[in-house]
């Protein structure tokens, strides 16, 4: 009896009043959302543009040499460039498989006493610094592609060794990272399926794993594609581990060379950096910005377009 009871039932005006307030609080979010993307475009924009029109789009993007603080100074990025393409290709080739196979595992065929176990420790991953991961990639990952280093180019007097900091290091600590975002959005993306669709892809006599595959996979593509998406942010946004794995050299990105990523060359120079050398560097960051943009709009076009295919 002593139990308050709340009711939806209300007064017109009272209830007219709550749903003007909720749409103008609403909208507020909506436009802040929309004014900081916007802002931060016109921003980078602004900061990346004098560059080019001073060195030349050509020799930035095209360069190969990077020498910003030399008595005749290059600033070519190209192979900074194909390092950020190569490193996330290869780690999202690496880190994407082993997250969604891991979210399948915890979503359909883990038992609950070892989902107990893994699900924390995905989660732990997610909240681990990434200078965390760079020390570890120092400490332990390092020494090992070292001593394989040491075994392939025994023999070859013009390698120059990197001590482990290369691009092969580097990738494997970006697929580590983006374990966490492919596996917590993808699992969620699972567990959301509805029920029916499995009970009627095991009813018409496929088996558990042919219903993971053929079915729950595909309806929950949706939700894959977006943990892809930020996977690729995480990794192609990623600075402070990779600058420490990865050797930060200017250089073609081949498996054992000591290479430099865009957000990296950021990092590494803006402390010091000045005048031209200053601007380069922000054309660097709108570059960066532009090809996240791209990525989100490719993978969701090929999304959309999965979609209508599934639909006819």
């Amino acid at each position: 009896m002593g139990e308050k009871s709340f009711s939806i039932i209300g007064s017109y005006k009272s209830k007219k009043k709550v749903e003007k307030v909720a749409n103008v609080i609403f909208t507020i979010c909506a436009l802040f959302a929309v004014l900081s993307v916007f802002s931060i475009t016109i921003y980078m924009i602004i900061s990346g543009t004098p560059a080019i029109f001073e060195v030349g789009l050509k020799e930035i993007i095209f360069g190969t040499v990077w020498r910003p603080t030399a008595s005749e100074p290059s600033f070519g990025i190209l192979y900074v460039i194909l390092t950020s393409i190569v490193g996330t290709l290869l780690a999202i080739i690496i880190g994407v498989p082993i997250g969604v196979m891991t979210a399948v595992f915890l979503a359909e065929t883990a038992p609950k006493s070892l989902a107990k176990i893994v699900k924390p420790a995905v989660e732990l991953l997610a909240g681990i610094p990434s200078v965390v991961y760079g020390l570890l990639g120092i400490l332990m990952l390092n020494p090992l592609i070292y001593k394989i280093e040491i075994a392939v180019f025994k023999d070859d007097p013009t390698h120059q060794f990197t001590g482990g900091s290369n691009l092969i290091s580097a990738v494997l600590v970006l697929a580590i990272m983006i374990l966490p975002t492919v596996i917590n959005i993808s699992e969620s993306a699972l567990k959301a399926v509805p029920v029916h669709y499995k009970q009627a892809s095991l009813a018409m006599g496929a088996t558990h794993i042919q219903t993971i595959f053929k079915v729950i996979i595909p309806a929950a593509k949706s939700g894959i594609v977006t943990a892809i998406v930020l996977g690729v942010g995480r990794a192609i946004g990623e600075a402070m581990a990779i600058s420490l794995v990865a050797g930060n050299g200017a250089n073609l990105p081949l498996p054992f060379n000591s290479v430099r990523f865009l957000t990296t060359a950021v990092v590494a120079e803006m402390s010091y950096a000045a005048d031209t050398h200053k601007d380069v560097l922000f054309t660097i960051g709108l570059v960066l910005f532009a090809f996240i943009i791209i990525i989100n709009l490719v993978l969701n076009k090929v999304m959309k377009g999965g979609e209508k295919n599934a639909s006819s």
